[in-house]
This record gives structure tokens, sequence and C-alpha cells, in this order.
């Protein structure tokens, strides 16, 4: 599962960099997935240390970097005063 769906976060963070748009993108779903991934890192830490910790660290940082994107194309397409 964290491969398939860390396989898609690349065509996400492409699209946002490319479109410089925020529209289809929910900040607040992108920051549940990140508390996701964040709270597996920490669950790996704790309870079970193995590899795996490097794909929640991988899909982590990529939804990160959408975030970030995001919050980017936000301010880019922000309505400007007069």
């Amino acid at each position: 599962m964290l491969v398939c769906f860390g396989a898609a976060w690349p065509a996400s963070i492409y699209k946002s960099y490319v479109s410089r748009q925020t529209a289809g993108k929910s900040i607040l779903f992108l920051w549940i997935v990140f508390a996701g991934y964040f709270f597996g890192v920490i669950h790996k830490l704790v309870f079970s240390y193995d590899l795996v910790i490097y794909l929640y660290i991988l899909n982590g940082v990529m939804v990160m970097a959408d975030i970030i994107l995001y919050y980017r194309n936000k301010v880019n397409h922000s309505p400007e005063k007069d």
C-alpha cells in the first residue's frame, strides 16, 4: 500500500508545480495524509523499527512538497490589491 500510494505523489507534485493552481487540491486532506505518515514514522520508531520506515519518510517528504507547492500556488493566485 505504501509503495502504490507513494507512486501517486510524484504525479500530484508535478501537477501542482506545472499548473501553479490550487484547483482540485484539498489542503486539509494533504495535512491529514501528512499526519498519517508522521505518526507512522513515530510508530515504527517506538514499536517496530524496520525498513518500512523509509517508505513512510519518503511519502511524508513528498506530501510536504505538495503542501509547500499548494501554499506557493495560493499566494501566486491571490487577487492583487489596488
